[in-house]
């Protein structure tokens, strides 16, 4: 299934100095929709994430818990990040660590390069550094702390004092690269998105760019820069290089030129090193920028920025072992428009799972095929001459599918949703209208009834398809109970573009009982859940 235009999508790699809250959840779920609905596409594809392993934060966290920084990343990448991919069901085909020999390797290539061809010197720096954020900070970066941290600058992000740091340090030539990229943003409109994002990068370019200090020797947690082992590289720039080095960059050139160039999901708040920095660097060098770089918004829980530091991070587990891995993906999804900040709420994610999964899509899965094997003995029944409302159902298929992908292709999952929920709801309504019970009890109508359950259920196998990549557990079982698999073969081979051409399922399909896809949440939740 791999014949297809390469679409090869990358998450920011994480930082594991501590556990991860449904923020990140949110980036891998978007990122793994994103590309199961590609992969089904038939295109060419790879999900990258991972860990962001050096730098002084981690190195100062492993300290606080008596470990050396390699024995806490491994710690918290076996015990909390890789785990938080299977409670989510992410299908990622690699996950790379910046402290893996294949990423440290072609990351020193890459620096030895630029330091080759003039893009790095030497030079002296003094600066106000944040190390959550592991970034010099200009002045209108800082704000004036409260509480104990009264009378000091602190960091706007983080509200922690910021360190002034004097270091003999390396830098790169960032400088020489404002009109060029100011050219790519001109040429390439949608090369930062949303448009947003676009104007925030824009603007802070047209004030001109420093040059980028890009070696440390204060401390050694860090790749050593190749031509002078005394300084460590610049976290910032040995971790953006991640998205390069996994797919080959200086080791495999032919999976290189296959994968490279990417597309890039990013937070907003990261976006300046993704948008500003990195295609700088790969300037630089020589290659090509990512395809796109997009920034979605903070997921904000009773209006802040959801913060461990700040004690607002909910752990994805608080959701998933109430409402299952598929709740959790289908409503971070669909409530949220995708580029824009989103706010999180018990409340809206129990009404959501009741309405939309267990009463609108779980519900109609479990009629239709209750009434398919109470009136044709469990086989998909044949259907006779289609009438005005069949035909309106096969419409509202055919373009839920082609709205659904076009929404995609820009990124806008909530409306790709949006856009199949519309069979949920004619469906829904569609049985209401012909009222199968009705037609069952009059012998005459046996035709009729027969068109009506078969429209109903090839619906279903619709559904199943364009749903997969967001609800794979429920799809899954809706599949095996619509008898699909011996008849089309496995859902994940369903080409999802083609998912609205109609009558793919074939009549005498056995169907089989379905569970409750959504079963009824009788437990109180909320944030003590």
């Amino acid at each position: 299934m791999s014949s297809g235009a390469s679409f090869y999508l990358t998450t920011p790699i994480f930082y594991p100095s501590d556990v991860p809250h449904i923020g990140h959840g949110y980036t891998e779920v978007a990122a793994d929709v994103l590309t199961r609905w590609h992969r089904q596409a038939g295109d060419d594809t790879w999900l990258l994430t991972g860990t962001d392993e050096h730098g002084q934060k981690m190195l100062r966290t492993a300290t606080a818990n008596d470990m050396t920084p390699g024995e806490w990343a491994d710690k918290l990448v076996q015990s909390s990040w890789l785990p938080l991919l299977d409670t989510l069901d992410i299908a990622n085909d690699d996950f790379i660590r910046t402290t893996q020999e294949r990423h440290e390797t072609s990351a020193q290539a890459f620096l030895q390069k630029l330091y080759d061809d003039g893009f790095i010197y030497t030079g002296d720096y003094e600066g106000f550094y944040c190390v959550g954020c592991e970034e010099y900070k200009q002045s209108s970066e800082l704000v004036e702390g409260t509480g104990p941290f009264e009378g000091q600058r602190v960091c706007a992000i983080h509200s922690k004092p910021v360190e002034l740091l004097h270091e003999r340090n390396y830098f790169f030539r960032m400088s020489e690269f404002q009109g060029r990229l100011l050219a790519l943003y001109e040429e390439r409109p949608d090369f930062v998105q949303p448009e947003s994002a676009r104007n925030e990068v824009v603007s802070f370019v047209k004030q001109g760019l420093a040059d980028l200090s890009i070696s440390r020797s204060s401390f050694d947690w860090g790749i050593q820069v190749p031509w002078d082992p005394s300084h460590v590289v610049y976290v910032w720039f040995d971790a953006l290089l991640n998205y390069i080095t996994a797919v080959g960059y200086g080791r495999d050139d032919e999976q290189f030129a296959r994968r490279w160039p990417g597309i890039q999901l990013v937070g907003k708040d990261i976006l300046r090193f993704h948008a500003v920095i990195w295609p700088a660097m790969l300037m630089a060098a020589g290659l090509e920028v990512p395809k796109h770089v997009f920034a979605h918004g903070w997921l904000l829980v009773g209006g802040e920025k959801m913060s461990k530091s700040k004690l607002t991070g909910i752990a994805p587990t608080q959701i998933t072992d109430v409402f299952g891995s598929d709740a959790f993906r289908y409503y971070f999804m669909r409530a949220i428009t995708f580029g824009q900040d989103g706010s999180f709420s018990w409340e809206d994610l129990s009404a959501r799972y009741q309405a939309e999964l267990a009463n609108g899509f779980g519900n109609l899965a479990s009629r239709v095929l209750a009434m398919v094997a109470r009136y044709f003995e469990g086989r998909v029944p044949e259907p006779g001459g289609y009438e005005a409302a069949d035909e309106a159902i096969q419409r509202t298929v055919a373009a839920a599918a082609q709205d659904a992908d076009a929404a995609i292709e820009r990124f806008a999952i909530n409306e790709a949703l949006g856009a199949v929920w519309t069979i949920v709801e004619e469906l829904n309504g569609y049985i209401t209208e012909q009222a199968p019970w009705v037609l069952a009890k009059d012998p005459a109508r046996r035709e009729r009834l027969g068109t009506v359950l078969y429209t109903a259920t090839e619906g279903l196998r619709a559904l199943a398809v364009l749903l997969s990549p967001v609800i794979p557990q429920a799809t899954a079982k809706l599949w095996t109970a619509l008898g699909a698999e011996p008849q089309l073969g496995p859902l994940a081979e369903q080409r999802i573009r083609a998912a609205g051409e109609w009558g793919q399922l074939p009549a005498g399909a056995t169907v089989g009982a379905l569970v409750a896809l959504f079963p009824r949440i009788e437990q109180e939740i909320g944030a003590s859940a």
